[in-house]
Formats: structure tokens, C-alpha cells, sequence
């Protein structure tokens, strides 16, 4: 931690640094940009209440308030006003002056660890071999989904985007940073890009995260009324209309036992400290163990394969976010071991992970380039069908055979979660199993644990790129495509091994009602 207090200060510092070392920008612009950035939040829930199509997508108002930033930058507004009355006409860059410009550019890269950092801070967590009992099904049918997003982009990659479209094998990996990694990952990755020299990364990243929440609230509404009419449903369908307009943007957040709850009020009332204050500390010290974690790592590579800087890096290049999710759950686990997890609120805990992605995605689509994205629209076009093609059929065929129990409930929220973010899956499964008769919203948390470390904005996610970069798209497309093929194959044999179970059991239950 010592180690952390010394010289992460500055490691965060350089995030934010161009090369010369200097920001670009004081302390009062960073003031500034925060406000501004309020105020389009404040207008994007705005035009969201007052826009039935907006609502009817279940948007939420971070996306809204970030198009609309956009929408007034130098991108769309200095354009304009740049093509008619000239460069240095009044209004060329848009509403809003280069120093702010170059806060909210910074933004994705260090509000994506608070992020991560709070996915399982107060969340409980317990036996893996009890997590593993209850979710292995969505174990395997969602890393299926996310190694297969792999596999498609990098096919494509090879056979389509570098030979046609001139993009390198990186962009093999945007199908799964966008998709499964949603708005968040999409723009920490744009460090990681950057340094393996695919500058068009970041913008196409963030576009297809876009694209992937909006197709993955249409097609998931298409599902559910197709698996209504076939009889897939074991709940009762919830209809759309009787959905809160903001179900998006409200995780649902477990009711916490009234002793925690007291526990905490007493520790707090004797430290004299805020409570929200605490919560900070604790994402704080997450993210420390995470650095800590990441540069002992990239200290052994340098000392074994890298072999000072002559060898090959891959763990260099892994963005610090993945690691700060890992130093969540340590410390979570170290709290519980104290038996000191009251200290920890989830219910705050969900509000500052919130109020970070909202940050993120408004700062992040504000600062898209959509001259990069028009420059490569064909390409961004191929990934984005072909991400959704797999992303559904995969639901279609594979989940009835993946998942023995309410597999359309279940699987519905994996599919929404690997085309948007987590509340998309949430949503989905609300459509169809409002008052969670199936069990589905507890094995999809669960699921998380044994997903979000490692795809959707984990380990691989960050060094997807640079694994790419340096061994060529073959060989992960080989090591992905072996992923694949093992997790379809145990999700086979897991369904049977399931059913099987479940029908030796109903046997000796009914031999013991007829006794």
C-alpha cells in the first residue's frame, strides 16, 4: 500500500497527461467540464421524459445526454458552423472550449476503475462450490456467447476487414469490448488501442457499444414476444408498459439485513465520518490493491519473458480496470474474514459505480469522432450485424440445450448482457419474469463472478488487444475459438448431467409420496 501512496499518484496523473507531461488544462477547467457534464446529464433525463421513442428503447440517460454532447461538439455543431463561416469563426469547436474537451477525453480512462471497483463491493459472496451448483448452466452459456464474439470478429478480421477495409487484426476484439464489455469497457480500452496503434479503436469501440445496447433492447422485446407465443416461458410475461421508464438505470439492490444496517450506523456514529465518505475509501484502497496486483505482474514479466524489455510484453499493456474488479473482491473477501463486511453499503456502493459509468459514457460518446466512424462505416457495419447475428442465433438454438431449467428466462439476460451492459439483462428478465418465480435474477448474479474477471471488461477484455498485436490473429483466434468449443461442450454435457439428476430425483420423490 505504502508503494501505492508513492507512486500511484502519479501513474493516474500520466492517464491523463499528453507526452510533454502537461494536461492541457488547470484544475479550474476540470471544475468546469464537471459542471458542464451535470448539466447534460440534467438535460438528457430531460429530453428522455419528453421523447416516447427514447423511453420505448429503455435508453438510459447518460447515452442520451452523451448524443447530445456530441451532437454539440466540434464534431457535428464546429463542423457545421466550420463549413459555413469558415474555421476561426465563432462556435467552430462547438459548444465548448478545447480544455473541456480534453478533461472529458481523459475521463473514460480513470472513472472505468471506480467502476469495476464496485461491481462486488458489498455483495455477498458465497462458496464457490455453491456458486457453481446454482449458475454453472449461465457459467458456460455466457462465456459461450462471449468466446464466440471473439471468434466471429476475428474471422472477420482476417477475411473481411484487413483484406477489404485495410483495418488491422485488433479490430478482431471491438465485437466483444463493445458488445459484452458495453459503454464503460469500450472507453478504458482507448489507452490499450492507442498503444498498439489502432487510433480508430477507441471511436468504433464506443460506436458499437452503442449500437449493441439499442439492438439488444429491440431484440430482446422480439425474443420476448416470440418466446411468449411459443410457449417458452415459464413466468408470466410482464407487460412493457407496466415497466418503469427508468428500469434501465435502477439495478435492482438486495434489502440489506436490518443488523448491518445498525452495525454500521453505531461504527459510524463513532468515527464522525460520512458514510458515503467511507464507501469512497473502500473503492479507494480497491483500486490500489488492483494497481499493486498489476504492476508486481508486469515486474515479473519484465523479469522472466520480457526479460527486461527484450523479451515480449503482454501484461504491460493491460489496462489497470480488470484489476481493480480483483481488488474488489479482495477486499470484500478480507472484510468478510474479519467478519467487518457491515462496514461496507451496497445499496452506496451501486450509486457511486453509477454515478462513475454515467461520467463515463456521457465524457465517452461526447468525445467520438464520427469522421473516424464514417471513414470506416463498412466495416463497423459487418461487425455490428454479424455481432448481433451471433449473438441471437447462439440464444436461439443453444440456450434450450445449455440451460435444463427456464432456459428462455435465464438465457435472455445473458444475451441481453453480451449485446449492452448488465442492466440490459436485468431489463430483459424483468419482461419475462417480473416477480422472479424461475430464479433467474440469482444465478445471473452469481454468474457474474465466474465472468466479469475474465470477459465483458475482464482480464482477457484488457489484454485481448495486445495479445492480438503480438502473436497475430491466428493464434487467438485458435486459443478463442478452443474456449468455445470447450464451454459449448460442457454446456452439453453439464444440461444432461442436470437433467439427469433432476429426473432421479423427481423418481425418488414420487416413490416416496406413493409410500
Amino acid at each position: 500500500m505504502a508503494l501505492f501512496l508513492v507512486a500511484g499518484p502519479s501513474a493516474f496523473a500520466a492517464i491523463a497527461q499528453g507526452g510533454d507531461g502537461s494536461p492541457g488544462y488547470t484544475f479550474v477547467d476540470v471544475f468546469f467540464a464537471f459542471i458542464t457534464l451535470s448539466f447534460l446529464v440534467l438535460v438528457g433525463r430531460w429530453i428522455r421524459q419528453h421523447v416516447g421513442v427514447l423511453q420505448a428503447l429503455f435508453l438510459p440517460s447518460s447515452i442520451v445526454a452523451g448524443v447530445v454532447a456530441l451532437l454539440l461538439g466540434p464534431g457535428v455543431l464546429g463542423g457545421i458552423v466550420s463549413a459555413i463561416a469558415g474555421e476561426g469563426s465563432l462556435l467552430a469547436n462547438g459548444l465548448f472550449p478545447q480544455p473541456i474537451l480534453a478533461v472529458w477525453s481523459a475521463i473514460p480512462g480513470v472513472f472505468i476503475n471506480i467502476v469495476f471497483a464496485t461491481i462486488f463491493l458489498g455483495e455477498f459472496i458465497p462458496p464457490p462450490s455453491e456458486i457453481w451448483r446454482r449458475a454453472s448452466p449461465q457459467v458456460a452459456f455466457g462465456q459461450s456467447i462471449a468466446w464466440g464474439q471473439y471468434v466471429v470478429g476475428l474471422l472477420l478480421a482476417m477475411l473481411v476487414l484487413g483484406p477489404v477495409f485495410g483495418l488491422p487484426p485488433v479490430s478482431g476484439a471491438l465485437i466483444e469490448i463493445g458488445f459484452e464489455g458495453g459503454h464503460g469497457t469500450a472507453a478504458g480500452m482507448a489507452e490499450v488501442f492507442e498503444e498498439v496503434g489502432f487510433e480508430a479503436g477507441p471511436d468504433l469501440a464506443v460506436g458499437m457499444a452503442t449500437v449493441g445496447i439499442v439492438t439488444g433492447i429491440i431484440a430482446g422485446v422480439a425474443l420476448s414476444n416470440w418466446g411468449r407465443h411459443r410457449g417458452h416461458t415459464v413466468a408470466s410475461r410482464q407487460a412493457i408498459d407496466d415497466i418503469p421508464a427508468d428500469a434501465q438505470e435502477r439495478l435492482p439492490v438486495e434489502e440489506e439485513d436490518p443488523e448491518t444496517t445498525e452495525k454500521r450506523r453505531r461504527h459510524l456514529s463513532s468515527l464522525l465520518v460520512d458514510p458515503l465518505s467511507l464507501q469512497f475509501g473502500f473503492v479507494g484502497v480497491a483500486i490500489a490493491i488492483g494497481w499493486v496486483i498489476l504492476e508486481l505482474l508486469v515486474l515479473i514479466e519484465s523479469l522472466t519473458w520480457n526479460r527486461g524489455g527484450t523479451g515480449f510484453e503482454v501484461l504491460g499493456g493491460i489496462p489497470l480496470f480488470p484489476m481493480a474488479l480483483v481488488g474488489g473482491i479482495i477486499v470484500q473477501l478480507l472484510l468478510k474474514r474479519l467478519n467487518k463486511q457491515y462496514l461496507i453499503s451496497r445499496q452506496l456502493m451501486v450509486r457511486i459505480g453509477g454515478v462513475a459509468l454515467d461520467a463515463t459514457i456521457v465524457a465517452a460518446l461526447a468525445s467520438i469522432s464520427l469522421a473516424i466512424i464514417a471513414r470506416n462505416f463498412g466495416a463497423f457495419a459487418v461487425l455490428a450485424i454479424a455481432g448481433i447475428t451471433w449473438n441471437v442465433l447462439f440464444f436461439i438454438y443453444f440456450a434450450p440445450r445449455m440451460i435444463p431449467r427456464a432456459w428462455f428466462e435465464r438465457g435472455i439476460g445473458d444475451m441481453g448482457q453480451s449485446m449492452g451492459v448488465t442492466a440490459t439483462g436485468i431489463l430483459l428478465m424483468r419482461m419475462v419474469d417480473p416477480d422472479d418465480r424461475t430464479g433467474a435474477f440469482e444465478s445471473f448474479g452469481y454468474k457474474q463472478l465466474f465472468f466479469e474477471p475474465i470477459v465483458g471488461g475482464g482480464l482477457f477484455t484488457g489484454a485481448a488487444p495486445v495479445l492480438i498485436n503480438r502473436f497475430g490473429p491466428l493464434a487467438i483466434l485458435l486459443l478463442t475459438g478452443g474456449l468455445l468449443a470447450f464451454w459449448i461442450i460442457f454446456g452439453l454435457w453439464n444440461y444432461k448431467k442436470i437433467s439427469q439428476a433432476t429426473a432421479i430425483e423427481s423418481q425418488r420423490e414420487t416413490v416416496r409420496v406413493r409410500q
